[in-house]
């Protein structure tokens, strides 16, 4: 039985700079008033809700932030997340953090990987999402941010967001498995192939079925990593299900291969710290997207049906 932490860390991040839809931003109120903090109660986990990262309101920034794609203002928020995840892991709790477009994983990540790498482990980390987001601003057609932070994660980007908190790549691409992919720009295949980067599209999903792909990447990932991070788009389960997306694509995940990726990757018991990104309210259909996202996230801090 996966042992539950004793105290989880909300941490929101109503960033939505990173991409050209409005509304993620209203996301992580969202996804508390749709009762995330009484939810993990009813499973024995303390929740300690430490407020959101503060990001600046996008009608408040002149027309020189917005020609640049807010880069630097994306980058001094992710600087602040990434100081909040290391001291939440110092803490000893389990940092949840509420999206936000998926830019705000430059940040987590980075925060992460910080701490587990000065405890002299090594950070994995699983990306449910129906893109890569591993554009770089050579290959982007759109310039947005929220289409990069993999790739910058990996040490590939603007210098702004590669430098976010501190120097040195501390994520290697041998431990991040992609699980989900369906929609790809055609620079972005070829960075995707030039990392070795292991990645489980939905066709090999289709084929060998969530629960050999997902053995096969925890399999990998724990023979290296002390710890993971789970990076979750909402946009990787199908709009069916999730319809409350800023980009939906269809034939993403079902309601049930999204738990059952969940309680698998719960049940190996070296997940430490996650996300939750690109919940968008704007679109979605009676909060159906929020509850989910909350049923998610239980099944990843170890809820089971019996």
């Amino acid at each position: 039985m996966h042992k539950r932490p004793h105290e989880v860390e909300i941490i929101g991040a109503p960033l939505d700079l990173g991409c050209n839809l409005r509304g993620a931003n209203i996301a992580p109120a969202t996804v508390r008033i749709a009762g995330l903090a009484d939810k993990l109660g009813e499973l024995g986990i303390r929740a300690l809700d430490s407020g959101d990262v503060p990001v600046p309101l996008r009608e408040t920034l002149g027309p020189s932030a917005a020609a640049e794609h807010y880069v630097h203002v994306i980058a001094e928020v992710c600087d602040d997340l990434c100081s909040r995840m290391d001291r939440a892991l110092s803490f000893g709790r389990f940092p949840l953090v509420i999206g936000g477009d998926h830019s705000i994983a430059i940040g987590t990540i980075t925060g992460a990987a910080n701490y587990f790498h000065r405890q002299g482990g090594e950070l994995g980390l699983i990306w449910v999402d129906a893109h890569a987001d591993m554009n770089t601003p050579g290959t982007s057609p759109s310039g947005n941010v929220h289409g990069m932070p993999l790739s910058t994660v990996l040490g590939v980007g603007h210098e702004a967001l590669t430098r976010v908190g501190g120097p040195g790549t501390r994520l290697r691409p041998e431990n991040v498995a992609l699980i989900g992919i369906r929609n790809l720009d055609a620079g972005e295949k070829e960075f995707v192939r030039q990392t070795g980067i292991a990645y489980h599209t939905m066709t090999e999903i289709d084929q060998r079925g969530i629960y050999a792909v997902i053995t096969d990447a925890l399999d990998d990932l724990c023979r290296r990593c002390s710890a993971i991070h789970l990076s979750f788009d909402l946009d990787g389960v199908d709009p069916l299900w999730a319809p409350g997306v800023s980009t939906p694509v269809p034939g993403g995940l079902t309601y049930r291969e999204a738990h059952l990726l969940l309680e698998m990757v719960a049940a190996r018991g070296i997940l430490r710290s996650m996300e939750f990104v690109e919940v968008n309210p704007m679109y979605d259909n009676n909060h159906q997207t929020a509850r989910l996202t909350i049923e998610l996230a239980l099944s990843a801090l170890g809820k089971a049906i019996v």
